[in-house]
């Protein structure tokens, strides 16, 4: 059985990543690779690649202190109290991009029910209204499906975390903060920074909430690459350069990721 579903698993892989990544690697690489060189050079890319890592990085970090402490309160709760929980954690996990967007539209537009009551409280509704088409905005809403993730694979951590070298710290004379950041900090830290790297890499490469809620108006990798292949684009070469070069970008944070849990792994055995 472990056999059989190791050959799906490849298979998912050849199907999903291998094939599409081999197609798009002799476009990106036609005419001596000058594809490249026409992405490096274009200012608008060196502007969305940073707003890409900005974005994907706060969102990231962001995200992983909120679901941290979600987890945290969810591994204190009695097992009913738990159970409601993690089910209430699973259901924007459910959701695509684009069926957040538009939910978050319809709460925090210009004429969404949040908006309007503050309005009624004296707020201007176009000001708030164009908040969630910005930056602050579309990071609010990566943050609903973002935190789910980051607190669902937290949970573990803190459920079957020994908390007696806490208690013995504490018995020592330590205060309850300086027990925690000394005990309990350093072994969580690197599941936390592994999730948040996870997260970020989502950040960086998700298209559908951003598409749905700012459009063009905001420069980043995953609408600009849309921009290249849709309206009359016609350079699929410097199309496909500027997809190998996001999926680099994703693959190097969760790299440090990986990185970061492998060394935690091998220190602790």
């Amino acid at each position: 059985m472990k056999r059989y579903g190791s050959w799906l698993a490849w298979l998912f892989m050849l199907l999903f990543f291998i094939l599409p990544l081999l197609a798009l690697v002799p476009e990106a690489l036609a005419d001596g690779a000058s594809a490249f060189g026409r992405v490096f050079s274009d200012p608008l890319f060196l502007a969305a690649t940073r707003n890409t890592v900005i974005l994907g990085l706060v969102a990231g970090a962001v995200s992983a202190l909120v679901g941290t402490a979600i987890a945290i309160e969810i591994a204190r709760q009695t097992a009913r109290h738990r159970q409601w929980m993690l089910t209430v954690l699973g259901l924007p996990l459910a959701f695509s991009g684009l069926v957040i967007a538009y939910g978050f539209i319809l709460c925090f537009g210009r004429a969404g029910f949040v908006t309007q009551i503050l309005a009624f409280a004296g707020a201007d509704p176009a000001t708030v209204g164009a908040w969630i088409y910005s930056v602050g905005g579309l990071g609010f809403a990566y943050a609903y499906y973002l935190i789910p993730r980051v607190a669902l694979s937290l949970y573990p951590v803190f459920a079957n975390l020994d908390t007696a070298p806490m208690l013995a710290a504490q018995m020592l004379g330590a205060s309850r903060l300086r027990a925690f950041i000394d005990t309990v900090v350093p072994e969580v830290a690197p599941s936390v920074l592994s999730a948040g790297c996870l997260v970020a890499a989502l950040a960086m490469g998700t298209y559908g909430t951003a598409l749905a809620l700012v459009g063009t108006q905001l420069n980043i990798l995953p609408l600009l690459l849309l921009a290249k292949v849709s309206d009359g684009g016609t350079d699929f070469s410097a199309a496909a350069a500027m997809s190998l070069i996001l999926m680099a970008i994703c693959v190097l944070v969760l790299g440090i990721g990986d990185v970061i849990t492998n060394r935690r792994e091998r220190t602790t055995h």
